[in-house]
């Protein structure tokens, strides 16, 4: 006798025909039907898993992770009230950096809603926020319909598409429906106005000189940017997001500008007469020059002219712009600008840049600096890098090479602590060839180690941000999969002690008790080692990138190093001046000098 058809498998085929591949969270009581549904898919031969994590926010990053890597829809899922929630987070990250992610929020009995039931929540309203589409399936001649809108929008936005689904909803007997639902469609093409990019030729035209701003936007036209740059004779700027994809062979590379920024971006801009923003929604307004002539081109109209003045705005995709674009604008002669912005970039990476990274190999404690060139140099050619939010995200934008192989993935726009190891999770699975058996967390899963593509994956995670969501250990180790945490191990929250010390205030409540994280690792079952002397790191690093699953590298850093700006302001001074005061007048004399000796060779100098 053939078994019935739920709800919860038209939902799961559904989810297989658009091209997911795993559904990351937790089991449990209104779950239930789509966890069972998804163990007989996988049953039947789908090529769909699901992934035991060990709490759903981790889910809801993984997800995201694997979504950025593959332009496929991934999945996560949680159990009604509590379950759910947990997933907030990371779906916040997944849908403000745009990747298409499926959350089901399971739901308590449809009969019990509105009564304050146990464990009652409305995941259909909590979740709007973080959406791109958040509906609740109340019958089963619905379902069909809702869930393929939820993926179409997903892979549309692209962003997150929430589905709440009551347990006992999934368990009714499924209608007749299709299983007609996207799979990731080619990218459109959104070609600009001709009279929008003719008035932009002649803006570059009439400018003496042009800086510009590469974003996330420009991954697919970096030919036509550095084509554009040569031209031009334009400096190049990046933001974090756009980095891996502009900086690596740019002969025209000035860096990047905001907290996180290096070499001689903020004064090519400045020093402009017309900055061009080519992709970017960069969010820090007070970095972008208010003097001077901006012209900004982007796919999304809502992004144009939010940030910053927009005296010209072009609506397009970036590759198809600047392909109309080229043919129109007159080479400029001089390399005037460019020149004196690339010694100044040459100078800054030398001078400020590279300070930390000369004559430390034997100063304790480690210099974080040091640390992450050591761990550019070790890591493989096609890693995929996960960064931790603060100080991680500092040391992953300053010192890792791109090479156009190498992909860098955060919490860039959310700016989450606890990414880290939760993004390295998805972006190994990412690249796994799925196992055998209804989930894969399982013996099975164990022995076969990591298997798929053997792309390396380095977490490059805080302390702060790994205590978070310690238990995700856990998960890498009963997936055995190829990730290498990289723990920048400093005790405190540097880039809170930084931003108190902007503000003119000490640092207060930003230190934890020292902790083993190898000892902790190795009590999980994962290969780990401390390392205290800065000689140590890079055989611990080459050991841990030879294991073929998990390793753990624990670096203990110097608490004090902070990330200075490229540029300081005299506001960002003052609070320097105040905040060590302060120091001085509690007390914290050896505390001021101490830091003073970590980071004066980081001050930047005309």
């Amino acid at each position: 006798m053939a078994r019935r058809e739920t709800v919860a498998d038209q939902l799961v085929a559904q989810l297989v025909a658009a091209g997911a591949r795993h559904v990351y969270g937790i089991v449990g009581d209104s779950l239930n039907p789509v966890v069972d549904a998804v163990r007989r898919a996988r049953e039947g031969g789908a090529d769909l898993a699901w992934v035991h994590v060990r709490h759903e926010e981790a889910g809801a990053f993984a997800a995201a992770a694997e979504a950025e890597l593959t332009g496929r829809l991934a999945v996560c899922a949680g159990s009604c009230g509590p379950g759910n929630l947990h997933l907030i987070n990371g779906l916040y990250d997944a849908n403000r950096s745009r990747v298409p992610v499926l959350a089901i929020a399971s739901h308590i009995p449809s009969a019990q809603i509105g009564t304050q039931f146990f464990q009652e929540t409305h995941p259909d309203r909590l979740f709007l926020e973080c959406s791109v589409y958040s509906e609740m399936v109340s019958s089963a001649a619905q379902a069909p319909r809702v869930i393929r809108s939820a993926i179409h929008h997903a892979y549309a936005g692209p962003g997150v598409a929430v589905l709440t689904l009551p347990g006992d909803v999934a368990d009714l007997d499924a209608g007749p429906a299709g299983v007609d639902v996207l799979t990731p469609p080619p990218p459109p093409r959104v070609v600009p106005d001709e009279d929008a990019v003719r008035a932009l030729a002649r803006a570059i035209d009439e400018a003496g000189t042009v800086t510009i701003f590469a974003g996330a936007g420009v991954a697919a036209a970096r030919t036509e940017v550095l084509a554009l740059a040569d031209a031009l004779h334009a400096p190049v700027g990046h933001t974090l997001r756009g980095k891996e994809h502009i900086q690596y062979d740019n002969p025209f590379d000035v860096g990047m500008t905001g907290l996180l920024g290096y070499g001689a971006c903020a004064a090519a801009m400045e020093g402009a007469d017309l900055l061009l923003l080519l992709g970017t929604d960069f969010p820090y307004d007070q970095f972008l020059p208010a003097g001077v002539r901006t012209a900004q081109v982007d796919v999304a109209p809502e992004r144009l002219g939010r940030r910053t003045r927009n005296d010209l705005v072009v609506l397009g995709d970036v590759g198809e712009t600047l392909r109309m674009l080229l043919p129109l604008v007159q080479r400029k002669r001089s390399r005037r600008f460019l020149d004196k912005m690339l010694a100044r970039h040459q100078k800054a990476m030398g001078g400020v840049v590279g300070a930390y990274t000369k004559d430390v190999s034997s100063t304790r404690p480690i210099h974080p600096e040091y640390a992450a060139v050591v761990l550019d140099e070790e890591a493989p050619e096609d890693a995929v890098f996960t960064v931790d939010t603060g100080m991680g995200n500092v040391w992953a934008a300053r010192y890792l090479t791109p090479n156009g192989r190498r992909r860098v993935i955060g919490s860039f726009l959310h700016g989450s602590m606890a990414n880290a190891v939760p993004h390295a999770i998805g972006a190994a699975m990412a690249g796994r060839a799925p196992v055998e058996g209804s989930s894969v967390d399982d013996a099975d899963a164990r022995a076969r180690g990591a298997a798929g593509t053997g792309r390396r994956v380095v977490a490059l995670a805080g302390d702060g941000g790994l205590s978070m969501l310690l238990g995700e250990l856990i998960t890498l180790r009963a997936l055995d999969l190829p990730v290498t945490v990289v723990l920048f191990d400093n005790a405190t929250l540097g880039m809170v002690r930084l931003e108190m010390l902007v503000d003119g205030l000490p640092s207060y409540a930003t230190d934890s008790p020292p902790v083993d994280y190898a000892a902790v690792a190795t009590a999980i079952g994962i290969p780990a080692v401390r390392v205290e002397d800065p000689a140590g790191i890079r055989p611990a690093l080459r050991e841990a990138f030879a294991h073929d699953g998990p390793a753990l590298v624990d670096l203990v850093t110097d608490p004090r190093a902070l990330s200075l700006p490229p540029k300081i302001t005299r506001k960002q001074v003052t609070g320097f001046t105040a905040a060590m005061s302060k120091e001085v007048l509690g007390g914290g004399l050896g505390e001021v000098m101490a830091m003073a000796r970590s980071n004066l060779r980081n001050v930047p100098r005309p």
